[in-house]
């Protein structure tokens, strides 16, 4: 496997990280993520430490995959039959 050196910022600070290729734009869209959302934790309390700012918002960034792993996912037989009256909508527009 092919391996990529990508560079981001995150916090004011460049890192280089090594990644397979292919997963480089989704590596920078994590960057920024992570760039985001200490942002927001550093408005909120000006005076904090980066170090403390960094492990809040991994803290959150874990909460908030934790919270959408526990979601229970969508009933396939309720998509089918929602999809079921949008082909039938559809069909009755075309015919007309």
């Amino acid at each position: 496997m092919s391996v990529e050196t990508v560079e981001v910022q995150i916090f004011d600070k460049s890192y280089r990280i090594n990644s397979p290729a292919g997963e480089q734009a989704t590596l920078k869209q994590a960057a920024n993520y992570l760039d985001q959302k200490m942002r927001e934790i550093r408005a909120a309390s000006k005076n904090m430490e980066s170090e403390r700012v960094a492990v809040l918002a991994a803290l959150n960034i874990c909460h908030e995959l934790f919270s959408s792993k526990a979601k229970p996912a969508e009933d396939p037989s309720k998509i089918a039959q929602a999809l079921q009256l949008l082909i039938g909508k559809i069909d009755r527009a075309i015919a007309s």
